[in-house]
Parts: structure tokens; C-alpha cells; sequence
């Protein structure tokens, strides 16, 4: 019985998927012979049984050094209602605390605790604490000047447009700054966001330092998770969850796909789908959607 489906990937920018790496995947699977393209040369589904879970290895060790991600999902409720996703390095391309210290002639300093915190080696609320303590006395003009470096993922907008188009509902959860997650809310389309709020003096002209509180890190992404599925009543089968970072995991075990994207070695250790070569397109892929009816490009 054919109960999973790999969703095989190519990045379209650098390769192509050709009918020899679709065969290799369908015979190293014991896939089905009849094949569902997604996108012409770029993204097919291949009906598997679940014996398929053991060979997956073979497959991934077969495709090193392509650009090209395999991802194995449950045949069944593949196309999911609620999106709960991370912002930086995921839905952007940068650490937008990163690139704020880095107007501040701080880069390299907060960019090791920034390090340390996503490979899960320091607890998030106390990272939080201590870039920000940096910070303190900087303009908050610094904050116009990051947000000029911010640049969206590819596929970012077509994920969270798409899914809307189709039903689905979606947040934007980050352990950064309301600041951007607003706006890049926006930019994209989710339905609303949450993060942490960075505090200014009465003046609004400095940075204190400061956060608000409570930290909103890996727990709160959690009970984000569960309490957006109850209100909208969406049992958590039918939950997506993406992001790259140890605060993230928590969301991405619980959720009922949890998609690793181009993630942190903790994340990958414990995160069995994952995105690693391609883009966010490939999240609207592995959950059946065909390129046709993508929105937002």
C-alpha cells in the first residue's frame, strides 16, 4: 500500500530535475511508477509505501552534493490550515538583530551569542538579554537602517499567498522585534504576527536596552502554535510549522508537519523534514500543491 508520498525537489536556479533522478528516487524507494509533477523539471510526487522511511538515507546519501531535497510525508492530509512560521532566516534571509548590531559596530560580538543561541548551546531568553544589553544607548534610527538590509526568502510570499488562497490561516511567531515582523507581515501576507518589542526611552530616540516582557522564545512559539489551532479549530494533524533554529523546535515537533528550512545541525538531528537545498516553494510542494496554483510570485 502506497501510504506516504516523496516530494522530490530541484533548485531551480542551479538544476533541473531529470527523468534519471526521479528514477533513481522511485527504485531507492520502491515508489510507484506513477508519478504526480508539481512543477515541470522541478517538483514531483511519488507514491511510496511506508517501508520507505528506512531507505530514505540511501536516497539522501545518493543526491549529496545536489541541489535537490527529498522530503517523506504521511499520504493523508497533506495540505495543511494553519502556518506558524519563523521569521529570520527563514521567511528573510537575515538575522535582523544581526544586521541591527552591525550598524551599531557590534556585529561580531552579537552575531557569536546570536550563534550560540540557535545551535541551542545557550538558553534564548538569556541570548536575548545579552545582545540587547548592548544595544543600550544606540539610536533608534539604527533600526530604519537594518530593516533597509531586509530581504525576503525565495517563495516567501508565494507560501504564505498560497495557502491563504486555499483556506489556510497563517502567523508570523519570531524571538525578534515587532518591528520587522510587522512588516514583514505585511510584505508577505500572514494573517497576524507576534514577537518580542524592543524598548525606546520616553523620547523614542534611543534604544534602553531593553525588551518588553515576557520573552517570547521557544515555549511561547509552542503555545502560539496550540492556541491559533483551538481558536481557529484546526486539530494540529493539520498544522504546518517552519523554521531553523533550536528556539524553534518545540513548534516543529509538535505541529503536524514541522519542515526544518536550511536549518541549524540541533534542528536537523531532530527534525526528520527538512529543506536544506531548495527554497519555501518546497513547503507548498511536499503538502501537494501544484506550482499552477502558487500566488504571490
Amino acid at each position: 500500500m502506497m501510504s506516504h508520498v516523496l516530494t522530490l525537489v530541484a533548485q531551480r536556479d542551479t538544476t533541473t530535475l531529470d527523468s534519471t533522478t526521479i528514477a533513481l528516487a522511485r527504485d531507492t524507494l520502491d515508489g510507484a511508477r506513477d508519478i504526480t509533477v508539481l512543477s515541470p523539471e522541478e517538483a514531483v510526487d511519488i507514491p511510496c509505501p511506508a517501508t520507505a522511511h528506512a531507505r530514505l538515507p540511501a536516497l539522501h546519501a545518493a543526491l549529496e552534493g545536489r541541489a535537490i531535497d527529498a522530503v517523506l510525508t504521511h499520504q493523508d492530509g497533506r495540505r495543511k490550515r494553519l502556518l506558524v512560521s519563523d521569521m529570520d532566516s527563514t521567511i528573510v534571509a537575515n538575522e535582523t538583530l544581526d544586521d541591527l548590531a552591525a550598524h551599531a559596530g557590534l556585529g561580531e560580538k552579537i552575531a557569536a551569542i546570536t550563534a550560540r543561541s540557535m545551535n541551542g548551546e545557550l538558553d534564548f531568553a538569556t541570548a536575548l538579554r545579552e545582545r540587547v544589553a548592548l544595544l543600550a544607548g544606540f539610536p533608534s534610527s539604527l533600526l530604519e537602517k537594518a530593516w533597509k538590509d531586509v530581504t525576503l526568502n525565495d517563495g516567501a510570499r508565494e507560501l504564505v499567498q498560497t495557502m491563504r488562497a486555499h483556506g489556510a490561516y497563517t502567523a508570523l511567531v519570531s524571538g525578534g522585534f515587532t518591528f520587522f515582523t510587522s512588516r514583514v507581515a505585511d510584505l508577505c501576507g500572514f494573517d497576524e504576527d507576534h514577537a518580542n518589542t524592543l524598548l525606546l526611552d520616553d523620547a523614542q530616540t534611543s534604544l534602553t536596552g531593553e525588551t518588553g516582557h515576557p520573552v517570547l522564545g521557544p515555549n511561547t512559539k509552542l503555545a502560539l502554535l496550540e492556541s491559533l489551532a483551538f481558536a481557529h479549530g484546526i486539530p494540529l494533524a493539520e498544522t504546518v510549522a517552519i523554521g531553523d533554529g533550536a528556539n524553534d523546535l518545540p513548534m516543529l515537533k509538535k505541529a503536524g508537519l514541522g519542515l526544518a528550512f536550511h536549518a541549524k545541525p540541533i534542528v536537523r538531528q531532530s527534525v526528520p523534514a527538512q529543506i536544506n537545498r531548495t527554497s519555501l516553494r518546497t513547503a507548498l510542494f511536499v503538502q501537494g500543491y501544484p506550482a499552477s496554483v502558487f500566488s504571490g510570485s
